[in-house]
């Protein structure tokens, strides 16, 4: 009788594995060439780059707390109850949006560094 559950048990670790969102620090940023800002002033960089910035912390914090929520139903649903596993597609996953805005962060750093502009020390993306 234990034997039957056991496919079950598989079916479910795999499938809690499989749908963990992840950390914001496992996002790579998405590719974005510094020329999107070509054209702009040193504030209108700096501007644009406080926003990115704000965003940027918003959406890792959203991730953050998304993966922390993920990694807790997994182990309910692993270890207690498998019904929590359900509790994972819950869960709003900003990889694509955080990904994006690390590519965006990384592009205008990099285009103020090109026309010399006071760049601030660098902010945490992961």
């Amino acid at each position: 009788m234990a034997f039957s559950k056991i496919p079950a048990l598989v079916a479910v670790a795999a499938l809690t594995v499989g749908a963990c969102t992840k950390g914001p620090d496992k996002i790579e940023a998405t590719y974005v060439s510094p020329s999107t800002f070509d054209g702009r002033s040193c504030s209108k960089l700096m501007s644009e780059r406080n926003a990115i910035v704000s965003r940027l912390n918003s959406l890792t914090e959203q991730q953050q707390s998304a993966a922390r929520t993920d990694a807790v139903a997994t182990g309910v649903a692993l270890v207690l109850f498998w019904p929590a596993a359900f509790a994972l597609g819950a869960t709003k996953d900003n990889a694509t949006a955080l990904s994006s805005a690390k590519g965006n962060y990384d592009a205008i750093t990099t285009k103020m560094q090109q026309q010399g502009c006071a760049v601030p020390e660098a902010t945490e993306t992961s």
